[in-house]
């Protein structure tokens, strides 16, 4: 079971990792319905080394990234269910709409990133290949995503 931590510590336990030669890898998003599609995502990020921490997006980034009425879950009850899967290490909270200074304090040895992404769009991955690392796309299962099981509950139960 991984734990919520601050962005200090988290980079504490990147050097740590590093002088124990430990493969750091990271993966971000704002995980606001978890799906069985992120846990495709989560999986892979965890077999591609031996620490795999996420950035979760705040609330106040995530409404700047989806629009009024997200997050639907709150940023801490995010953090508490990602901390509480197996494959997860750490969990930090970022609030800009993208984790690019946080990744570039990190230079984690792998990105992850799932599917919906292009190679050349992914944020952070000029910092992590300039600095040895690889990035790793996802491919993603089909119809599995947050807004899909928004619009399908909309469908089911109304406004």
């Amino acid at each position: 079971m991984g734990r919520v931590v601050r962005e200090e510590e988290l980079v504490l336990e990147r050097a740590r990792a590093a002088r124990e030669g430990l493969r750091f890898v990271f993966t971000n998003g704002c995980f606001d319905i978890l799906h069985a599609g992120h846990l495709d995502v989560l999986r892979a990020a965890k077999q591609a080394g031996d620490l795999l921490a996420i950035g979760l997006n705040t609330d106040d980034s995530v409404r700047k990234l989806k629009g009024e009425g997200r997050p639907l879950v709150a940023e801490a009850e995010r953090a508490e269910l990602l901390a509480a899967l197996t494959m997860v290490d750490f969990v930090v909270l970022f609030a800009e709409e993208t984790p690019a200074r946080l990744i570039e304090r990190l230079r984690p040895d792998v990105l992850v990133k799932g599917g919906d992404y292009l190679p050349g769009t992914i944020v952070g991955a000029e910092a992590v290949r300039a600095a040895g690392g690889e990035v790793i796309v996802v491919p993603l299962r089909s119809g599995l995503s947050t807004k899909g099981l928004i619009a399908r509950i909309v469908e089911r139960y109304g406004r």
